[in-house]
């Protein structure tokens, strides 16, 4: 994978973020996104190869659009200034994300603001089985990966169902269940780069076969 070409196409479509300018440079954008999704493909086989319950997402499957979705935020910039892709794609659950942009590269998983359902599945999980999560969330290797849960909107008050005195009420609070660690888009031309990808897909599996079991029962 070129990774070279790919941030510098990035970085020259931050700076013409138009229609007219993609569309002149239609045949660059499709060669970098080509090799992203070659390279997604090799990293689909290598979590396979690791993960038993993984499931098979080709690159084409995995990567998102590069368009902003304008209807929701209007403000934004047509293109997005990255190439995202999520991994062990299963519907209905939390996959693991990567992202490779000029501003910020991540990796990322869990469940970003779930449907009302999922979000009380998950709140049954912890209110039967929470000391399981923080045991995930506070072992040592996982904490220096990623920190804590990403802070997104929190409750102030209980949940429907659930008194302040909860052993777990800091965790029932949370309306997203995702964590993420950035990376310097300089660690692309070290050689080894898969290897830290595999390395955090599986520091990340235990906390996102939690949420996943959570919503599938």
């Amino acid at each position: 994978m070129d990774f070279k070409k790919l941030i510098n196409f990035l970085k020259a479509l931050h700076q013409n973020n138009t229609k007219e300018w993609m569309d002149a440079h239609r045949k660059e954008y499709h060669t970098a996104r080509d090799e992203f999704i070659l390279w997604l493909d090799g990293l689909n086989s290598k979590l396979l190869a690791i993960d038993d319950d993984y499931f098979d997402t080709p690159g084409r499957k995995g990567i998102n659009r590069i368009n902003n979705n304008l209807m929701f935020h209007p403000n934004k910039p047509i293109y997005k200034d990255h190439f995202g892709a999520g991994l062990d794609k299963r519907p209905n659950t939390g996959d693991f994300y990567i992202e490779i942009g000029i501003q910020s590269s991540m990796f990322a998983g869990g469940l970003w603001r779930p449907e009302s359902q999922n979000l009380k599945s998950i709140r049954d999980a912890i209110d039967y089985d929470g000391e399981h999560l923080k045991n995930i969330l506070n072992k040592k290797s996982f904490k220096q990966t990623f920190g804590p849960l990403v802070e997104d909107v929190k409750l102030s008050r209980p949940p429907k169902g659930f008194t302040n005195d909860h052993p777990h009420i800091d965790l029932l609070k949370h309306k997203t269940f995702a964590v993420m660690t950035p990376f310097n888009t300089t660690e692309l031309f070290e050689g080894d780069f898969d290897k830290k990808v595999l390395r955090v897909y599986k520091e990340m599996l235990p906390f996102r076969r939690y949420l996943n079991k959570a919503i599938s029962v």
